[in-house]
């Protein structure tokens, strides 16, 4: 798709292309930057709180020289069977300034209230549904105020 301004061209990627998911993953990481400014994440976990949602739980899985693997959620336990949701991980490739949903256990169900169909398994996708979900649900998080930064550091475990 090609939209014309008064300069050039700007060519925007195709939904469910590979360099559509690829411009997903970049504002998948400006978002989640936003969220978490201090990108090489000092703490293991903290929650966010805020006056209008629930709070936001992060927790860091895994570091290594490149990339962080985040675990992402809300907590509920209104009901008699606590579980988070959504419940993601999230990969920051912070050389390249991307961050990928790696796995969501609520796609599913997500996927299905979307409209989106994962039908054939392959990665394009597999990928754009859950990556999808994460840019939204980064967007929401920041709307309601959400961010991990000093103040926002561990005030109790996760679950």
């Amino acid at each position: 798709m090609a939209i014309k301004t008064r300069l050039h061209k700007i060519y925007l990627p195709q939904p469910r292309s590979f360099a559509g998911l690829m411009a997903l993953y970049e504002s998948n990481f400006r978002r989640f930057v936003r969220l978490v400014p201090e990108i090489d994440i000092p703490f293991e976990h903290a929650v966010s709180h805020s006056a209008t949602d629930r709070d936001l739980r992060l927790r860091v899985v895994e570091r290594c020289k490149f990339t962080t693997t985040v675990h992402l959620t809300y907590w509920f336990d209104d009901d008699q069977t606590p579980r988070p949701d959504p419940d993601l991980t999230v990969r920051i490739y912070r050389d390249a300034e991307l961050a990928e949903a790696v796995h969501c256990d609520a796609t599913l169900r997500y996927t299905v209230i979307s409209g989106l169909d994962l039908a054939d398994g392959d990665v394009l996708n597999a990928q754009w549904p859950r990556n999808l979900l994460l840019n939204k649900w980064l967007a929401y998080c920041l709307q309601q105020g959400h961010g991990f930064t000093a103040a926002h550091r561990p005030r109790q475990a996760m679950r």
